[in-house]
């Protein structure tokens, strides 16, 4: 893989990301014109199809033997493999687009090897733009470099957690959520992290910036697939941040896991994994 140009290929990555932005802004969708996936609360829209088939025939026109693997044309099955592959979706944040809150990305990430190499989000509504090539750093807008301050210690009952919901609403996995979100805001006398807030703020990538640029702390999540994490896991990753899996005891997750445990760089790290993972209740059942 010596002969790939990961530069090249990063900066095309971000000219295709900026041009599915103005498809995105331009749009104008409700509620009603939305479809959904398997329940009420899983979107998609007509411009989450159209952007997909504008990025992936951009990359394929010019990367023709690199595999491509996005949110909207993935198929139950499909497996990532060391080939060089492009992992899309097209708009992370799709309830928030529908719903005209502007904290929405297109997720563009480059992984070889099933490792992510390369990382390109972009907010289309604020312009912001977070990327990252592996060994080469991690940037907002290609000219300040990740994190935005030096880090600080890390300690639980001082953080800023990112969580989310998810569109599955019963069952094992909705239950862990719900019980462990409750331990972490509880007091510590009570057992609790009494963390300083939990933030659900509805895309897994930004999530995952917010923790590389140091504005988060923690973004813990299970239910995300490969297209929503392989961009902002390779921005967290150049910025010195840490990603493990959201079940206790595993620290070396795969890409495509669907579990996930973003911590911001700073001293501390480990412990405070140890810490958060003694806090959650029970195990995840996604991705076993």
């Amino acid at each position: 893989m010596a002969d790939i140009n990961l530069q090249e290929i990063h900066d095309f990555m971000i000219s295709i990301a900026r041009k599915a932005g103005e498809t995105i802004t331009s749009a104008h969708p409700t509620g009603a014109s939305a479809g959904t996936k398997k329940n009420s609360v899983d979107l998609v829209t007509e411009t989450d199809q159209a952007v997909e088939t504008l990025i992936s025939t951009s990359l394929r026109s010019k990367y023709p033997t690199f595999a491509f693997m996005g949110e909207e044309t993935y198929k139950p099955g499909d497996r990532l493999t060391s080939t060089p592959t492009f992992i899309c979706d097209p708009i992370d944040g799709t309830t928030n687009f529908v719903h005209r809150h502007p904290y929405v990305s297109i997720s563009l990430g480059l992984a070889i090897d099933l490792d992510p190499r390369i990382g390109v989000v972009f907010n289309p509504f604020t312009q912001t733009l977070f990327s990252a090539i592996k060994g080469q750093g991690a940037w907002l807008n290609q000219t300040t470099r990740l994190p935005l301050a030096p880090p600080g210690p890390l300690s639980l009952s001082e953080c800023l957690v990112a969580v989310e919901w998810g569109s599955d609403r019963s069952g094992n996995d909705f239950a862990v959520k719900s019980k462990t979100f409750a331990r972490l805001a509880q007091g510590k006398e009570e057992g609790g992290g009494m963390v300083h807030g939990l933030r659900s703020l509805g895309s897994a990538a930004l999530n995952l910036c917010a923790v590389a640029s140091g504005a988060l702390d923690i973004y813990w999540e299970a239910g995300c697939w490969a297209w929503d994490v392989c961009a902002g896991w390779a921005i967290l990753r150049e910025a010195g941040g840490l990603m493990v899996d959201a079940n206790p005891g595993n620290w070396n997750p795969r890409v495509e896991e669907r579990r996930y445990f973003a911590v911001r760089a700073g001293e501390g790290q480990k412990k405070i994994v140890e810490q958060f993972w003694g806090l959650v209740e029970g195990r995840f059942e996604v991705g076993a």
